[in-house]
């Protein structure tokens, strides 16, 4: 999601938000690579030809005997567009529900331009929230999701696009955001990448590095400028880190060591910052979502992989791009007041097995 491409300095200039909703559904792209044959009983063969750096490679892969064709998306119709909550209503909810609102908060989402970031910030802005700050390294994409949700929504969205491996860039990214909504009250950490279909032996020592500065160096300067903010405000506020199901499993069939590592140390940073900040009000939870049907895994390349995904997952389905949606709502609200530091697992029942 985080290409190499950067922004050293963070000048007012670089930082200009501009108030900009798309169609998300993508997710950290995995890499086309060769997959190892499974030795499971009665699954058969399957030809899977991809293509890693320009190398076309033809390889059978065993399959659940389950799956035949390709795998299908389990929703037909996936939320394109935003609606916000009349304000209307808020008068008339009962407590419990009222609990579940966001009404006049101020979030940042990272890697919002596209995806499961884009999809949990639209699900923000029809709870109340009064102003966005979608950060993402990707000019075009934060640009366009950040014009057309706010069309949408009459939300105050603004694009702020910063590398989060640059810790100064962020910081003043962030005193930004406060500067111009006046606050600061939850912060959605989605930005990350994904390597996968690389064998630990000969994984390439600067793929390595680079995929945890991005993941585990990036989540900790992003919250760490973020939660600056909310103990500088005295207001406390929600803190949620996008993990992955990988930071407690280890993944079939794909080898991708450096990613389960990285989305590991993503939880137990959680934990950390969690024990360390809740005398300041700051609550910090994490998502770690299972296998997403987002537009990335949606190639003929991966359909006998997904097969397997399918099989070994209890509900039989991959992930709706928006089915993280509400629980990102409840951990930002006052609904999970008294959890911190807990990691949600949202994968269809596949870590049961």
């Amino acid at each position: 999601m985080f290409a190499r491409s950067v922004l050293r300095t963070a000048t007012r200039q670089s930082l200009r938000p501009t108030t900009f909703f798309t169609a998300p559904a993508v997710t950290a792209p995995i890499q086309r690579a060769t997959f190892k044959s499974s030795s499971r009983d009665n699954e058969p063969d399957v030809p899977v030809v991809s293509y890693h750096e320009g190398q076309r490679t033809e390889e059978t892969l065993n399959v659940p005997k389950t799956g035949t064709g390709p795998v299908q998306s389990p929703v037909k119709d996936v939320q394109k567009v935003a609606i916000p909550l009349n304000p209307n209503v808020y008068s008339q909810l009962t407590p419990t529900l009222a609990k579940f609102t966001l009404q006049g908060k101020v979030a940042v989402v990272t890697g919002g331009g596209r995806g499961l970031g884009f999809n949990m910030a639209q699900a923000l802005t029809e709870v109340g929230v009064r102003g966005i700050a979608i950060m993402d390294v990707q000019q075009e994409l934060g640009d366009r999701s950040a014009r057309e949700l706010s069309e949408q929504t009459g939300v105050d969205v603004r694009f702020y696009r910063v590398d989060v491996r640059d810790g100064q860039a962020m910081g003043q990214t962030v005193q930004d955001v406060v500067d111009h909504f006046g606050e600061l009250n939850i912060l959605i950490n989605a930005a990350g990448i994904a390597d996968s279909n690389i064998k630990a032996e000969t994984y390439d020592h600067e793929k390595f590095r680079r995929l945890l500065d991005i993941n585990i160096t990036g989540s900790f300067l992003v919250a760490q400028a973020c939660g600056n903010a909310m103990i500088q405000s005295g207001k406390g506020g929600s803190i949620i880190n996008i993990a992955s199901m990988s930071g407690s499993v280890v993944n079939y069939p794909q080898e991708q060591s450096c990613y389960n590592a990285s989305k590991a140390a993503v939880i137990q940073l959680t934990k950390s910052l969690a024990a360390e900040w809740a005398r300041y009000g700051i609550r910090v939870n994490s998502i770690s979502p299972g296998y997403m049907d987002t537009a990335l895994n949606r190639v003929p390349a991966l359909d006998a992989q997904k097969r397997i995904w399918v099989d070994n997952t209890p509900q039989k389905r991959l992930g709706a791009p928006d089915d993280l949606n509400n629980l990102a709502v409840y951990l930002a609200s006052d609904g999970s007041a008294f959890m911190t530091g807990n990691n949600c697992i949202i994968d269809g029942g596949y870590t049961l097995w």
